[in-house]
């Protein structure tokens, strides 16, 4: 099914019912002094804390896709006991970010090339809708915000000097602006939902795509504050289809890649 058909459908529908740094360093940017501590020194409930720790590595691709997350050694990063660990870890299963299976144990969940690409093209439909909605709303103050990420965005990526977390907190703060330009809550957190599970797919091409990245974060911008909302969601699903494509591009030449240096294994 192409983006434009699957988009089509989720309208339809949509519109007939009307959402190597310390692991244990939690986003709080504005206070210097928290960045040193650990989440067994802050007074949330830890399951939580410790979660979104977790949940953060996945995101920034700190931990790759497959990778296993053993408690013991998360327990001593994180300065927490197993048992805080451990129900994180149930709670990031059932969020879709890991996957437990019987002797093997906890490991970040990794998907197929046909559960990443049907991912992909519901979250260009998704961002496509909202960057439409942002166009015809654009309110001026989130407008104004959506300039400033854009221009750190375009600045770090230019430079290249941005840590691949960086680039993941700053992707995640244009689209959750844009999300509330389009000013539907309901599409803003399913398009958030999906966007966390899927940024594993996209981590790994953070750096290498970040200009080509923000010059089409530009684009999109420049098309939602002209009003054009036609232009703006067809360049936001685009966008998203397009790094799609870039990771299991990059994905089928490791396959290859693999598969070549295996064969030359097995001759030698």
């Amino acid at each position: 099914m192409t983006p434009y058909i699957l988009y089509t459908n989720f309208t339809e529908s949509f519109s007939m019912v009307h959402r190597t740094q310390p692991m244990a360093q939690l986003p709080d940017p504005s206070d210097a002094a928290r960045q040193d501590r650990r989440p067994g020194d802050d007074h949330s409930p830890l399951r939580d804390v410790v979660a979104n720790a977790i949940r953060q590595a996945i995101l920034s691709g700190r931990y790759k896709p497959g990778e296993r997350l053993v408690e013991e050694r998360l327990a001593v990063e994180l300065g927490v006991s197993r048992n805080p660990v451990r129900e994180a870890i149930r709670s990031l299963a059932s969020e879709g970010f890991v996957e437990v299976t019987p002797r093997r144990g906890a490991a970040v969940m990794a998907l197929s090339r046909e559960e990443a690409w049907e991912m992909i093209e519901v979250r260009a439909a998704l961002e496509g809708l909202n960057a439409r909605l942002a166009a015809r709303h654009r309110p001026a103050h989130l407008l104004e915000q959506l300039k400033s990420v854009l221009q750190e965005g375009r600045s770090k990526a230019a430079a290249g000097t941005a840590s691949p977390e960086e680039f993941v907190a700053l992707n995640a703060q244009y689209h959750d602006l844009l999300a509330k330009a389009g000013t539907n809550r309901v599409l803003a957190d399913i398009a958030r939902t999906l966007r966390e599970r899927t940024a594993p797919v996209f981590a790994p091409l953070g750096r290498r795509r970040a200009v080509q990245n923000w010059d089409e974060h530009a684009g999109i911008l420049q098309a939602v504050i002209a009003g054009d909302h036609e232009l703006a969601e067809l360049l936001a699903s685009r966008h998203v289809i397009q790094t799609g494509k870039a990771y299991l591009a990059d994905e089928a030449g490791l396959a290859e890649s693999g598969a070549d240096t295996s064969a030359t294994r097995s001759a030698d």
